[in-house]
């Protein structure tokens, strides 16, 4: 009886893809997924560093853009699909942006062509504010989206295809059109740790005049986000916005991590503004609360403070290595 007890909990586990697991939300969600006893699979093209790697789920290394690769992969389903694949990526097509397009909308393709679909409940697409370009703010899903990068390009094409798909094969899906996710685990080149960094080098370093306003929400309460998406009821490739709803000036944002590790030069202006930034970009949040019951429950002052205590105790455990 105990053997078919065991085979039993084992064919009814629920069963997470998680396309970009070794990344700074995946591994998040990954740790979420584990923790409530999920199948936990993910799919990325290296593999995690020490402080991603989470026990208990099952890595696999190859590239989307690999359609052969990926079909080579055995695979007995999923409950749920989240695409958190790709990079972050501003260059202009004439510099090599026909290879950050291919990665954020071929990859997407090979991976629906692959997917087997008899146990799949949603598929959710994480987008990105980019999306919007240079519409006003508050953006709102129903805006027509606005590209302005290969990156954003590669992102909406990925979107609409999930909607078509849906139109036409009912294929379940949700879109979630993240802002500024950041939290412990971050890459050191994005925008806060960069700025935690450099205070706590007590250095002086560039930043632009921080005029933008941008719109922030730390990872415990992105992750919240994606796990009630796997259960909304209209899989029907709507998008969703992930954000606090609140705009904050980079000014600001830079002047409250100084001002909480009491060290650090910025050098305001000295980084030029990107061509044709986008300088509010912070988001309309009734869809979310409509559709998922959700909102950003930490502050930016409490997610800073958080954030920052890790990069300290990051640095604190590099030095007694050393």
């Amino acid at each position: 009886m105990g053997g078919q007890k065991s085979t039993m909990e084992k064919i009814d586990q629920i069963k997470i893809l998680v396309i970009g697991g070794t990344g700074f939300i995946g591994s998040h969600l990954l740790k979420a997924a584990t923790e409530k006893g999920w199948g936990a699979t993910s799919i990325s093209i290296h593999p995690p560093s020490v402080t991603n790697l989470i026990k208990g789920v099952d890595y696999k290394y190859i590239n989307l853009i690999d359609l052969n690769a990926i079909k080579s992969l055995s695979s007995q389903g999923y409950d749920y699909v989240v695409n958190l694949g790709g990079y972050i990526d501003h260059r202009k097509y004439s510099d090599g942006g026909r290879e950050v397009i291919y990665s954020h909308f071929i990859g997407v393709l090979n991976l629906i062509s692959w997917l087997p679909r008899d146990r799949l409940k949603c598929f959710v697409q994480i987008g990105s504010s980019d999306e919007y370009g240079d519409a006003l703010a508050p953006q709102n899903e129903t805006y027509r989206e606005s590209p302005i990068s290969p990156y954003s390009l590669g992102k909406v094409s990925s979107t609409h295809f999930l909607q078509m798909l849906y139109k036409t094969e009912k294929f379940p899906s949700v879109i979630l059109r993240l802002f500024l996710t950041y939290g412990p685990g971050q890459s050191d080149q994005r925008f806060i740790p960069m700025i935690i960094q450099g205070c706590l080098k007590d250095s002086i370093f560039p930043v632009s005049a921080g005029g933008q306003l941008r719109d922030f929400c730390y990872i415990d309460d992105t992750v919240r986000a994606i796990l009630l998406s796997l259960e909304v009821k209209n899989k029907n490739a709507q998008i969703i916005n992930i954000a606090s709803g609140n705009p904050v000036s980079i000014r600001n944002v830079i002047k409250t991590i100084r001002e909480i590790i009491n060290m650090g030069y910025p050098d305001f202006g000295k980084i030029p503004y990107r061509n044709k930034e986008n300088m509010e970009l912070y988001a309309d949040v009734k869809r979310a609360k409509k559709f998922l019951g959700w909102e950003s429950k930490t502050t930016l002052d409490d997610g800073l403070k958080k954030t920052i205590n890790w990069f300290q105790e990051k640095e604190l455990l590099v030095k007694s290595e050393n």
